[in-house]
């Protein structure tokens, strides 16, 4: 069962309470080349991208953001480490959120970030990462846990609080599955804000993948979790159909064309791995739920493809499409693509 955590307003996207699991992404362009930035981020609009983050290095990255977000249809989210200056000039410019470390200001320098946001009505993220404790709750040990963590935030927490600042997302993230689930799951005992999912420094497109689904399908299936980010060191808009993927997967959502296909075998009729492949590039901007399947041979091909809005299932010398279970044409290996994709369109 969901928790209920408060509800935040993120530019024209609410978090929180009954609100849907948001996915999110990070640029990885030079926030003060508006031209790159802005482009990237329509990139990943288009593949889904629903709250979008910039690294925020230095004045004039700050001064780019007011132009960015007027160019943008998404919230967009301002990542501030340090520097006060930073933070104030991105509350200036509009953003839609402001991620920070609270313990990383001078408390009079924070209270005047806070007090701009509160003016602004500009929520502010939490981030607590595995390298970023605090020097005396880290102490003398090398590897940090995951109830530490949990100090760390309920601190930056207590801080805004103490400010009268309650519009308030966290975010608990390691660079393992392990102490990600447990301190994101002791956190959500103690507080009742919107919680960001992510593991940090993840990995490439695969092991990222991998590990962000473990952590998030348990945090998930706990009811923990109000948006996330599959952090990987790859094409930003492989972060975002990675989330997608996670979110269909445990039917937490449905965006786009959810694939069911086999693993292939000795009795494949047909060339599934490449098929699928092919299938997957005809169907990855389409934005209407559907199930495609891609099935080896008729065995089970016919039973699993049943549920599926359109399906490829190979039999001796061709292969059949079918909608629904039924059988719409039989046609040769050559025409499969194209036959494929007529029908396709029609669904459209």
């Amino acid at each position: 069962m969901r928790k209920k955590t408060k509800i935040i307003k993120i530019g024209d996207q609410k978090i929180g309470g009954a609100n849907p699991v948001l996915v999110q992404s990070m640029t990885n362009t030079k926030t003060s080349d508006i031209k790159s930035t802005v482009k990237q981020i329509k990139e990943l609009e288009k593949a889904g991208c629903e709250i979008i983050r910039v690294g925020v290095p230095d004045m004039e990255s700050a001064r780019a953001l007011g132009e960015i977000k007027r160019r943008i249809n998404i919230p967009l989210v301002a990542d501030i480490h340090f520097s006060a200056d930073l933070a104030l000039e991105a509350l200036k410019q509009g953003v839609d959120k402001l991620r920070i470390n609270p313990g990383n200001f001078p408390k009079k320098r924070l209270l005047e970030v806070v007090e701009l946001a509160k003016i602004k009505g500009i929520p502010i993220r939490v981030g607590v990462n595995t390298g970023s404790l605090e020097k005396d709750i880290l102490k003398e040990k090398k590897k940090a846990t995951a109830q530490m963590m949990v100090t760390s935030a309920l601190r930056a927490i207590k801080t805004l609080e103490k400010m009268r600042f309650y519009d308030i997302v966290v975010a608990l993230k390691a660079p393992d599955v392990e102490r990600t689930v447990k301190a994101n799951s002791l956190l959500a005992k103690k507080v009742s804000y919107p919680i960001h999912l992510g593991i940090t420094e993840a990995g490439g497109t695969f092991s990222g993948t991998v590990k962000s689904a473990a952590a998030f399908a348990v945090l998930l299936s706990r009811g923990i979790g109000d948006t996330l980010r599959v952090s990987l060191s790859a094409d930003p808009v492989e972060e975002v159909r990675a989330g997608w993927e996670i979110l269909k997967s445990l039917g937490i959502r449905q965006r786009g064309v959810r694939m069911v296909s086999c693993p292939t075998c000795a009795r494949s009729e047909i060339d599934v791995i490449k098929i699928s492949k092919k299938v997957e590039e005809l169907t990855g901007q389409i934005k209407k739920p559907l199930q495609i399947a891609v099935m080896g041979c008729c065995v089970n091909g016919l039973g699993e493809a049943r549920e599926a809005h359109l399906a490829i299932v190979g039999v001796r010398g061709g292969a059949l499409i079918t909608k629904k279970g039924k059988t719409a044409k039989r046609v040769a290996k050559n025409k499969i693509l194209p036959e494929f994709k007529r029908e396709l369109k029609k669904l459209q």
